[in-house]
This record gives C-alpha cells, structure tokens and sequence, in this order.
C-alpha cells in the first residue's frame, strides 16, 4: 500500500520545512509514504526549503496558476507514481498531520473513494462564529446540489483512492474542493466524513480577501460547477419555472375571459407568449447543454483508459 501525501505551496517558505517535517514516518495500514511539494509559482524559497525537509519530489509550475492547477499537477505525479493512496494537505499547517492515519483509513478498508477531513467540528472553533454559520450554510447548499453527504465541503484536507484519483478531472481555476465533490457525486464515488484536528491558524488565507469575497466567489463556482455537471436539470428547472408561469397567466386571462373582461388584460396574453418562449428556449438550450456535457465525459473517459494504458 503506498501513500502520496502532496502539498500544494505559493510563497510557503517560513512553513514548508515544518509541515513536512510533521509528517508521520510511519502510518499504520502503509507501506510506502511519499512526500510531493507542487510549487505554484513561488517568488520566495519555497523550493529550497522543500528540498531541504527531504520531499520525495518538488514540482515547479511555471507562474502561479492558482489551487486547483497546483492540486491537479500533483494528483498527475501520484498517478504517475503508483499512488494506493492520495491524501492532499495544506503547506500552512491548518491540519494536524497525526490525523492523516484517521483519514486514510476508510480509503486503506474499502469503505470509501474519498474522504474529507471534517473542521468544522474540531474544538477549538477553527474559525469565528459568524464564519462557521457560513461554512455550514454552503456545506448544506454543496450537499443539495451534488446530492452527496459532506459535512465540510470546503475543507482541503482529503483522501482519495486510485479509482478516485483517475476520475478527478477539475475545471474550476478558484479551487478543487466544491467540484470534487461534485464529480463524486456525477461518478457514484463513495464519500467519508471523518473528523480531524486542526492547529491554530498561522495567517490568512491567500483565496480570498474578506469573507464577502468568499462568499461571492463560492457561490459563482457551486452555480458554474452545477451548471456543468448538471445542465439539462437546470435549464430544464428554469424553463419549467417559466412555462409555469405562463400557464398560471393563461388561467388568469381565461377567468377573466369568461368573466366578458378579456379585453382588458391582453398585457396577460402578451407576458403568457414571453414566458412561453423562454420556457422553451431554456429547455431546448439543457438539451443541447446535455449533449456537450456527455461529449465531456465521453473525453474523460478517454483520458481515463489513457491512464490505464500509461501504467
């Protein structure tokens, strides 16, 4: 059973070397552990201070490319490198690493394809009161949306399978975390919760500025990750919402028909043929959405078999 442990970094040189360093030597259920650093683009002595810790491996991208690009790079080496098991962590020690053994361990007996390092109930609070109500209102929103059970939809403390590893395929620039969940819902992947601790936070975070930001931005990628993975049932919603409403003005108008006041609310007959037309046209464009979405899925699993193929 061999375990990658990758730690996405930018501008991480004061906390690299600890982070690596407060990796267990020894994990029960693992024969093999492998440290991989992915450097987004770092300006500072990341790199050398990763070397220095002695990681298996130090990525360097190019320029920084964000989250999401820096986990994909590293979920392609651990593939590459016959990863049983993949846990991804944070470089700024918000996760306690003696949990990695608990988060590994529904992956290590079958039980699970990906598992999520739970924060949100860790003692202490690892964020303030009104940040926890929002962490936990956007979990319920992502739980909804991609009909999976998470209990800590934006935490980056996970473990993946090798069967989940190959399925991984993330568009989203901002960040992994919600489409994850997402794609393991559209793939049937099986999902643990499992509590972790946390360790007191070091700096803030470098995703977003304020918690307005947050909030914003994770509400645009649930809608554009919902959007992808799930086209014909949105535009479909809409577009039933619409026809709906034009039915209900054709209820209208006909009472007052009936009633010999039809002359007046033409406006009603007139707002009926918009609301019509737009109902259609949402649900003509989800059909057409649906089919560019199986066209996406029909290339992944391309890419999928492409990957057996390699190794």
């Amino acid at each position: 059973m061999k375990l990658v442990i990758q730690i996405p970094c930018w501008n991480e040189e004061e906390m690299v070397a600890r982070m690596v360093r407060s990796i267990p030597s020894r994990i029960n259920g693992v024969d093999e552990t492998e440290i991989i650093v992915v450097d987004d683009g770092s300006t500072d002595n990341t790199v050398e201070m990763a070397r220095k810790a002695g990681v298996s491996k130090v990525i360097c991208l190019p320029r920084h490319k964000g989250l999401a690009s820096a986990f994909i790079r590293g979920i392609e080496e651990a593939f590459d490198r016959g990863a049983d098991i993949l846990v991804n962590t944070d470089a700024d020690m918000q996760y306690d690493s003696e949990s990695i053994a608990d988060l590994i361990r529904p992956v290590i007996e079958n039980r699970a394809d990906m598992v999520i390092g739970d924060r949100l109930c860790a003692r202490p609070r690892p964020f303030g009161p009104l940040k926890m109500i929002f962490q936990r209102l956007g979990t319920a929103v992502v739980r909804f949306f991609s009909g999976t059970y998470v209990t800590d939809a934006a935490s980056g403390f996970r473990a993946f399978s090798r069967a989940a590893i190959k399925e991984l395929v993330i568009h989203d620039k901002f960040s992994y975390t919600m489409e994850s969940i997402f794609l393991a819902g559209a793939k049937q992947l099986r999902i643990v919760n499992v509590p972790v601790k946390t360790n007191a936070v070091t700096r803030k975070s470098r995703l977003f500025k304020t918690l307005w930001q947050y909030i914003c931005r994770s509400a645009e990628t649930i809608i554009r990750i919902y959007l992808m993975y799930h086209p014909l049932r949105f535009f479909v919603s809409i577009g039933i919402l619409f026809l709906t409403g034009a039915f209900a003005l054709g209820l209208r108008f006909l009472l007052f028909y009936f009633q010999g006041d039809g002359g007046g609310h033409v406006q009603s007959l007139i707002l009926l043929v918009v609301f019509s037309i737009i109902g259609v046209q949402s649900i003509i464009v989800g059909l057409v959405a649906d089919v560019v979405s199986a066209n996406r899925r029909l290339l992944e699993e391309i890419r999928i078999r492409q990957m057996e193929i390699k190794k």
